[in-house]
């Protein structure tokens, strides 16, 4: 999944108010015309994954972006940010001070689009089928910590966990945890195709071209009840290949806004020449890359290797050369404006050199040049992945350290053969489940972790990462989250390299465009509006 330079969340409290004023005035839509949003993101079913917007499945950005349109869940992330509120329950609260017990109450009067009711069994039902299917691929490492899950009546729903967790109703704010009707998703295999039925703020209708969606058409749901206000009757979200492509749609007054994902280019190009009737936005972000290591391939399984890599690549200048000002150099997989952030990597490796490259390889006995292939997908997180990658190659061959070749892959095949060990060295993005430093830690270090890893460092899963679960005070869990990015610094099982800012392109007369991207890189389509004319 998917993160920047990043507002210090005192600033983002400070802005709250100003945006609220900006965006004060709804310009709701009037159900004459639909808003039309652009993305880059693809859908596709395929062999190894027949149904990519099945919550049990799904575990990207832009599927969630998908999913959170028509899926409930008992919490949200408010405007704003800040901790989880209600959504489709009315009170959800722990209810022991260990937190291992979290219990929920539902809305009164709660229903599925097509009329039926949600109950607590249903929320069940929906969280312990992600758990039973339990997809390679898909979220359940999210629930993962839960024991057993009990109802009370029709409206009450108790969360039984193994282990203390104060970020659990952060989890339950994601569509792993969406709320899905029984007569819809089977208990024990995923829903194939590209349907997605729910509670939430609206309806869906996919429109399909050789097992690929093209467009979805999202129409508010009249029977929503929830913490959500949809200021529109209905969105378009449009399906590009290229952000060249949506650029031109946006020119050509085809779309009202895009989003996912802007060029470097284009951004650069929108802030030093702004276009009549087209406005940018920037936004807090909370997405990074990184570089992942199958630690037993025998290119990379000795730690000296990943530790020369990390002492080569020179962050600034894949930020500055090929993300100009939509990026900034990450020294950690924490980002710096997610309390518990430190700069571990730039503490353990200073300034590039391939002096001390050549130092830690010889000290550890390995030939050189070390050679591995660099491999990134080509289509998933923009059009500057590929110069990112031919960059970094660049740079660690002009060592003579190592004999480095790039291959790109499209993410259909890249995601399945990444978790398939296929690859030695791999890029990945993250866009967080949701903003706290357990999320950018437990996803790569944890059992049934994200990246399928075989890495493990007991202290981190045993120790220090339920430790850090322990404190309702996140700021209180900073000195043992500081000691898991030391870990990751010194064993190098994953290495951050930039992390970004948002940009969105809209037409001047739609509203709402400051909240419809939260800085997790969520959409939130039911904020758009339009100014009356």
């Amino acid at each position: 999944m998917n993160r920047k330079t990043l507002v210090l969340p005192a600033v983002v409290g400070l802005l709250a108010p100003v945006l609220a004023a900006c965006g004060a005035t709804d310009g709701g839509s009037d159900g004459s015309a639909a808003i039309v949003v652009g993305t880059t993101d693809q859908f596709v079913a395929t062999e190894d994954n027949p149904a990519p917007l099945d919550p049990a499945i799904g575990y990207e950005a832009g599927v969630w972006n998908v999913l959170r349109q028509t899926v409930q869940t008992l919490t949200h992330i408010p405007r704003g940010g800040g901790a989880p509120v209600p959504e489709a329950a009315r009170s959800c609260i722990f209810t022991d001070r260990q937190n291992e017990s979290y219990r929920c109450r539902l809305r009164s009067g709660l229903t599925f689009a097509d009329g039926s009711p949600v109950t607590a069994e249903d929320v069940k039902y929906s969280i312990n089928r992600v758990i039973g299917i339990k997809s390679d691929n898909g979220p359940v490492g999210l629930l993962a910590n839960i024991d057993t899950i009990e109802t009370r009546g029709d409206d009450e729903v108790v969360f039984h966990l193994k282990t203390p967790d104060a970020t659990f109703p952060y989890k339950l704010a994601t569509p792993a945890a969406g709320i899905v009707p029984r007569s819809e998703y089977p208990a024990d295999s995923p829903r194939e195709g590209f349907q997605v039925d729910g509670s939430g703020p609206y309806t869906m209708k996919p429109e399909i071209v050789d097992h690929q969606v093209s467009k979805i058409v999202f129409t508010k749901n009249p029977k929503y009840k929830g913490d959500l206000r949809v200021v529109n009757d209905k969105v378009e979200l449009d399906l590009f290949p290229d952000a060249a492509a949506m650029g031109k749609a946006l020119d050509d007054q085809k779309i009202d806004m895009m989003t996912r994902t802007m060029s470097p280019e284009q951004a650069q190009q929108m802030l030093e020449k702004p276009k009549d009737g087209i406005k940018l936005t920037e936004m807090p972000g909370l997405a990074i890359s990184y570089l992942g290591f199958d630690t037993t391939d025998p290119a990379v399984k000795d730690k000296a290797v990943r530790q020369a890599v990390a002492q080569v690549i020179d962050r600034g200048q894949i930020a500055g050369q090929v993300y100009g000002t939509t990026a900034e150099p990450l020294y950690s997989l924490i980002p710096s404006s997610i309390t518990g952030h430190t700069n571990s990597f730039y503490n353990t490796y200073g300034e590039p050199s391939a002096r001390k490259a050549a130092a830690i390889l010889r000290d550890a006995g390995i030939d050189t040049p070390v050679k591995f292939t660099l491999h990134y997908t080509t289509d998933h997180y923009g059009p500057a992945t590929g110069a990112e990658f031919k960059t970094l190659a660049k740079q660690l061959n002009a060592t003579g350290l190592f004999d480095v070749t790039t291959q790109g892959t499209p993410w259909a095949k890249y995601r399945p053969a990444q978790r398939r060990g296929d690859y030695a060295v791999y890029g990945l993005g993250w866009f967080p489940d949701f903003p706290d430093p357990d999320n950018y830690t437990a996803p790569f270090l944890d059992k049934n972790n994200f990246l399928n890893s075989p890495y493990t460092s007991k202290v981190a899963q045993d120790t220090l990462i339920p430790q850090s679960r322990r404190e309702a005070d996140r700021a209180a869990a900073s000195r043992t989250f500081q000691k898991l990015q030391d870990i990751v610094a010194t064993d190098v099982p994953v290495l951050p390299i930039w992390q970004g800012k948002q940009y969105v392109a809209s037409r001047d007369d739609l509203t709402g465009v400051e909240w419809a991207v939260n800085s997790s890189a969520d959409l939130q389509l039911w904020e758009l509006g339009r100014n009356a004319s």
